[in-house]
């Protein structure tokens, strides 16, 4: 059996559930449980519950460090915020499907529940952060102790879970966090207030010119900038929950202190050196590869 599941002291929760991947203590769950179809982003189709033809014994991926050239480039993307591991050592007590093979089904149908609770954490830890959101600051800590109780219980219970509404209660505090910290970043920047242009969620810009755009505090929340033109754009404390960057070019764009944004979004977009992304997180290795 593997080692107990890994806590992290950075948590506001207090057990410390750790929001990033890490790989070599999951069971390939994301490789597995999963489905794909043959696409710009994976070589063939793929059913959920079927292991990938490149998972290894091990767990790991034969084609890891090759996986954009064999045309699997949306395994470079996909980012669990830690669920793989959670629910490999900790749901499951580090049993894993092939050597228990009664557990596969619900472990399989557990993570992707799991994968929706992480990344509820990973929204409300970063609202915790925010000082703009000091009036709603217990609301959010009792939101994110509540998300982190439920992502603790037994494979039974989270399938049972309704997921969805969660997520909706939680929205909630997290738009009213993302308006206060907006409205505070405009208030201090002179000008940018009176911008005329406005998105509103899940705005269509797919394929936008937005090329050193002044975007400070924007509500981009599930906006489509597929393919944007977001080149040295001022991304600047926007709210981008959701927000489907995929192909996006955020070559020479600030995007410090934006909010909500993930290292899945990054991960699907395209940067350069000149990408300022906030501290939290990573520039990914195929950006210096001509993604």
């Amino acid at each position: 059996m593997s080692d107990p599941l890994k806590f992290t002291e950075s948590s506001p929760g207090g057990s410390g559930l750790n929001l990033q991947s890490e790989c070599d203590r999951c069971f390939g769950l994301c490789c597995v449980a999963l489905p794909y179809a043959a696409s710009v982003d994976f070589a063939k189709d793929k059913d959920a519950g079927q292991p990938c033809s490149n998972l290894q014994p091990d767990f790991r991926c034969g084609i890891h460090s090759s996986l954009r050239q064999q045309g699997y480039r949306g395994c470079t993307v996909y980012e669990c915020f830690g669920a793989g591991q959670h629910v490999s050592q900790g749901t499951f007590g580090g049993q894993d499907w092939r050597q228990a093979p009664e557990t596969a089904k619900a472990m399989f149908e557990v993570f992707p529940i799991m994968r929706q609770l992480h990344e509820l954490l990973s929204y409300l830890t970063e609202a915790l952060t925010l000082q703009a959101a000091a009036p709603i600051r217990d609301e959010l800590r009792q939101a994110f102790e509540e998300t982190e109780r439920l992502a603790c219980l037994d494979p039974g219970s989270i399938l049972e879970l309704d997921v969805h509404a969660h997520r909706a209660e939680v929205n909630v505090l997290l738009l009213k966090a993302s308006e206060l910290a907006r409205g505070e970043a405009l208030r201090s920047h002179k000008g940018s207030s009176g911008r005329k242009k406005t998105y509103g969620r899940g705005a269509d810009l797919i394929g936008a010119k937005l090329k050193g755009a002044d975007l400070r505090g924007a509500n981009l929340r599930g906006a489509y900038l597929i393919a944007a033109d977001l080149r040295g754009a001022d991304l600047k404390a926007a709210d981008l929950i959701g927000a489907d960057l995929r192909d996006a070019d955020l070559r020479g764009a600030d995007l410090t202190d934006s909010i909500f944004l993930t290292q899945f979004q990054i991960n699907a977009a395209k940067g350069d050196v000149h990408t300022k992304l906030p501290r939290s997180l990573t520039r990914p290795a195929h950006w210096s590869a001509g993604n």
